[in-house]
């Protein structure tokens, strides 16, 4: 046997464990990768389907003080199924969209961009789906409880809205 051969064999189980290890960094990434696309795409459905105008916390600032109404500021992410499920449950009803339509200005912040960063400094925010109530000037009044059930999540926004008159 020559000496390259030798050095094939042995090399032959090392690289056979190289590749292998390579497989599976690879299958993890696309994983990771591609489940996140398909719950951003979900996500983004959700959010589509809520039918709420969609307003930055800087332009939901400004709409507050001219009409003199509360923000509620959503703090999400794209690709949360706990915001999904928020945004399907009770963003989706026709009673919440009234009442949020009614007595405040709807702010979504989304986790993964600059703004989403500086909200949760600004407003020690440390999770999501997190909701805050804020005046026009941007104060935090109450951080909402988180409900999946429309007709509590109402009744809870409706308590805000009498405290704050």
């Amino acid at each position: 046997m020559s000496t390259n051969n030798k050095q094939d064999q042995t090399r032959s189980p090392v690289r056979k464990i190289l590749d292998m290890f390579g497989i599976i960094i690879l299958l993890t990434v696309l994983g990771y990768y591609g489940n996140r696309t398909v719950q951003s795409y979900l996500g983004q459905q959700a959010i589509d389907e809520t039918g709420l105008e969609i307003l930055s916390l800087k332009q939901a600032l400004e709409v507050a003080k001219s009409s003199n109404k509360l923000v509620l500021a959503d703090m999400s992410a794209i690709w949360c199924p706990s915001c999904r499920k928020l945004d399907k449950q009770v963003f989706s009803d026709e009673q919440v969209k009234t009442q949020l339509y009614q007595d405040f200005v709807y702010a979504r912040i989304e986790y993964d961009s600059p703004q989403g960063e500086s909200f949760m400094q600004n407003y020690q925010v440390s999770g999501f789906p997190t909701l805050l109530i804020l005046n026009a000037k941007g104060e935090k009044l109450v951080q909402l409880p988180i409900s999946y059930e429309p007709h509590p999540f109402l009744t809870t926004l409706q308590k805000v809205v009498e405290a704050s008159r």
